[in-house]
């Protein structure tokens, strides 16, 4: 009966960081935004400043989407009357 609580307390123990590495939580943010990340930097950066004063460090426990509508790099539109 010893060896049997032994084999119990041994696999609880080999089981525990495994179980505490599942238990961090990683949040999500999908930003939707109009400008691409290069213009919106300073806006960006300020946002990922405050969250992490508030404990959400990227990489970490938290995990940005930036989205945004890549346009034509000349500034000329296309046309999609025609």
């Amino acid at each position: 009966m010893k060896r049997r609580k032994f084999i119990q307390a041994l696999a609880v123990a080999a089981s525990w960081p495994s179980f505490t590495l599942a238990q961090t939580r990683v949040w999500r943010i999908a930003m939707l935004e109009t400008a691409t990340a290069e213009l919106n930097k300073v806006n960006l950066d300020t946002f990922k400043r405050r969250l992490e004063e508030l404990g959400y460090v990227e990489g970490q426990n938290l995990v940005i989407h930036y989205r945004s509508p890549e346009g034509p790099t000349s500034g000329c539109r296309r046309s999609y009357l025609n």
